[in-house]
């Protein structure tokens, strides 16, 4: 029997989705093109590998057996597909970075203009989501992130202590007490899927029957209420030189976050990833921003 990888991504897909319809659109196909390959690939292995129901699709026994096989040829299409990519002669090409949506849209975005100034041949594109991605596999090249990496087959490349602020803007902080506590902002925060999403947990364990005034699942929809005056938030303040907190006009309070006050920035990457000279590129100019903001 001969699967092709195509079809194993596609069953890693859905079994760690846990739906049709999420995995077509990790895979970027449509849904009736997931269930057709996948009827193919159970005919194929003559069993049935998911069982579907109301909350999704369950893998059978048959299934079980076959994820970690799965996951171990992702994480070689992904070494296979570096090695390839390590012959380029010459900084080209697309870099994927990912990161938190504050992070994506405060400095990575701003980061790919000087990209482009410095390498017009290279072209950032940022992933900006709550999930990790796979580097192993692929997912992407970069990753900025607020946990370090155990896994043996990737690298911490930085790490930046984070001075962790108190944003609002200016409307509101005039409405403020002059030294306003915790429990006396209205807040703003994550809504579900995303309550386990900082600074939801950190705020619930400092202010006692936490209940944010605003809620969001779109970070954007959280920054512009901020914006408004709506209340306050928690963002990772990095002084970099690309930063546009002044014109969107918030201040930060002189406030005490206790035991969160400060938290921890690590750029990771695949170690195989910085054979591939693109990637490299980035990432050395990602280590001299951050670099600069520690000095700042």
């Amino acid at each position: 029997m001969d699967i092709p990888w195509d079809d194993a991504r596609l069953f890693l897909a859905i079994a760690e989705t846990g739906s049709f319809s999420a995995a077509a659109k990790r895979l970027r196909v449509g849904q009736p093109t997931v269930s057709r390959r996948l009827a193919a690939l159970e005919y194929a292995v003559g069993a049935k590998l998911f069982r579907r129901g109301v909350e999704g699709a369950a893998l059978t026994a048959a299934g079980e057996r076959l994820v970690l096989p799965a996951r171990k040829m992702a994480e070689w299409a992904g070494e296979f597909q570096r090695a390839a990519e390590s012959s380029d002669s010459s900084p080209k090409g697309l870099v994927r970075v990912t990161a938190s949506p504050f992070l994506s849209f405060d400095f990575l975005a701003p980061f790919a203009s000087h990209v482009a100034s410095k390498h017009p041949g290279l072209r950032l594109e940022v992933q900006s989501t709550i999930q990790y991605a796979d580097l192993g596999r692929g997912e992407a090249d970069l990753a900025l992130r607020t946990q370090c990496t155990r896994n043996a087959d990737l690298t911490c490349l930085f790490t930046l202590e984070v001075h962790n602020a108190v944003l609002v803007s200016r409307a509101l902080k005039e409405r403020l007490p002059r030294r306003p506590t915790l429990q006396q902002l209205p807040w703003v925060a994550w809504a579900p899927p995303y309550e386990a999403v900082p600074p939801n947990p950190q705020l619930e364990s400092i202010i006692p029957n936490f209940s944010p005034a605003f809620t969001s699942d779109n970070y954007l929809v959280l920054l512009s209420a901020v914006e408004a005056g709506v209340g306050a938030t928690v963002c990772g303040h990095i002084s970099h030189r690309f930063s546009t907190r002044r014109e969107r006009n918030l201040v930060e309070l002189d406030i005490d976050l206790g035991p969160h006050a400060k938290s921890e920035l690590h750029l990771i990457c695949a170690k195989s990833a910085l054979d591939i000279p693109r990637v490299r590129r980035v990432s050395e100019l990602l280590v001299q921003e951050l670099e600069r903001a520690r000095k700042r």
